[in-house]
Order: C-alpha cells, then sequence, then structure tokens
C-alpha cells in the first residue's frame, strides 16, 4: 500500500504555476529521492504534502486518505512530518526541549520519553549534549537535532529537505549512513536532496523534477545509470 501519493498535483505561488501535474508514490519501507535542480519545485512539493501550500488541483494522499487541504498540524497528526531544509531548530532551547516540541501531537508523557530516549539512542551525540543550547551546535549536530525531532511524533512518513545542505563532505556521508539507518529501523522516507549521487545511492526508487514537471523515474541504481541523470545532476 502506497503511505503517500500525489496525483496530478498544481500548485502555485500567486500567479506562478509551480507544479503542473505532479504525481508519485511513496510505498511502505521505501526511500523514495526527488532530485533536481535549484528551481525544479523540490521544495514546493514537500509544501504541498505538508500542508504549508495547498495545491489548486489534484489531490495529496497519505494512506488513501486525502490531506491536499488540511492545515500542517492537522497533517501533522495524520502521521507526517517534515525535516526542514535548513533544519529549523530552535535554537534558543534545549537539546532535549527540541525533541519535546517535536512530540507536541502526542499526550502520552510515556510514550514521550520513550522516544527521547530512542532519539538519544540513534544520536548518541545528542545525549551528550541534551541540556545544550541547540544554537550552539554545529551544524551536523543540529541536522541530527533536526532529523530525531522529526521522528519524535511516530510518523507514518518522513519528508526530508535537503539534509546534506551546508556541510562538510564527512558529515554528508554520516547523515547519509543516518538516513540507511532510520529506514533499516522501518521508517518510510522522501528525500528531496540536491546531492543526486548520495540520493540515488540510499534511494529504493527516484523522481526526476525540472521546472514543475516529473520527467523521469525509475529504481534509485538505474537513474544513476541514466546518461541524461549522469549528466545533469552527476557531473559526468
Amino acid at each position: 500500500m502506497s503511505v503517500l501519493e500525489l496525483q496530478d498535483v498544481h500548485s502555485y505561488y500567486g500567479n506562478i504555476h509551480a507544479l503542473m501535474g505532479i504525481s508519485l508514490r511513496v510505498e511502505q519501507g521505501e526511500i523514495v529521492a526527488l532530485i533536481g535542480a535549484n528551481g525544479a519545485g523540490k521544495t514546493t512539493t514537500l509544501r504541498s504534502i505538508s500542508g504549508l501550500l495547498h495545491p489548486r488541483k489534484g489531490k495529496v494522499l497519505l494512506e488513501d486518505h486525502e490531506i491536499s487541504h488540511l492545515p500542517a498540524h492537522i497533517v501533522a497528526r495524520h502521521g507526517l512530518s517534515m525535516v526542514p531544509e535548513g533544519r529549523g531548530i530552535f535554537p534558543g532551547l534545549t537539546v532535549t526541549e527540541n525533541l519535546e516540541m517535536g512530540a507536541y501531537i502526542l499526550d502520552d508523557g510515556e510514550q514521550i520519553e520513550k522516544n527521547i530516549d530512542n532519539a538519544f539512542s540513534l544520536f548518541p551525540r545528542l545525549k551528550e549534549r541534551a541540556q545544550q543550547k541547540g544554537g550552539t551546535l554545529s551544524g551536523g549536530e543540529q541536522q541530527m537535532l533536526a532529523t530525531a525531532r522529526g521522528l519524535m511524533s511516530n510518523p507514518k512518513i518522513l519528508l526530508m529537505d535537503e539534509p546534506s545542505m551546508g556541510l562538510a563532505p564527512v558529515l554528508v556521508d554520516q547523515i547519509f549512513e543516518i538516513i540507511k539507518e532510520l529506514n533499516a529501523r522501518g521508517t518510510t522516507i522522501l528525500l528531496v536532496e540536491q546531492n543526486a549521487l548520495m540520493a540515488l545511492s540510499v534511494a529504493d526508487r527516484g523522481y526526476v523534477l525540472q521546472t514543475g514537471h516529473i520527467v523521469l523515474t525509475d529504481t534509485g541504481q538505474n537513474l544513476k545509470a541514466n546518461d541524461m541523470v549522469r549528466r545533469a545532476y552527476l557531473g559526468v
């Protein structure tokens, strides 16, 4: 069963037609990559899914329930969580407080504590900095915190927007190892990433987005070998 499906989604910023009939799906347990150049519509796609932008035409389905026109906080309650571009942590709050903010839709205190323990198990460095302010963390640590916060609500699917942005190469490798580990633990992921080589290396399937259109879809490995993808996005 598809956890997430977009059917002919058209989204606009005012009169600007940003998404022109996007259709894609993410199955349970998959990592699906969405790649494309700057301005192709990758972040707009995530905004259209998460309720930050409502499509004018088409449908967004989460486990067959239409969420196209629900506000973002209601979409979150339906089981969708997003790790935003630029991390978006709360710099004045501690690591633990940031994690608690990610669990705002949960009412069970014991479950929240269990989720924090799970986050610290997955990210031991965050446990070492549990009482440190988020704004004092390194870029890689902030990305870990943003990812851990996204997991705190027990989402059915995690959207990740440019998780490698601004990180040193060694940290990029670490973040993608974390993405693989999350998936191995059962997290379904839609990954938007400008580092196409890394994204396709971990993805089960991928979609190539150009100026608001999906122009190609295939397995991650096949897309890595595709001549058009290699020339346009892999620097070959």
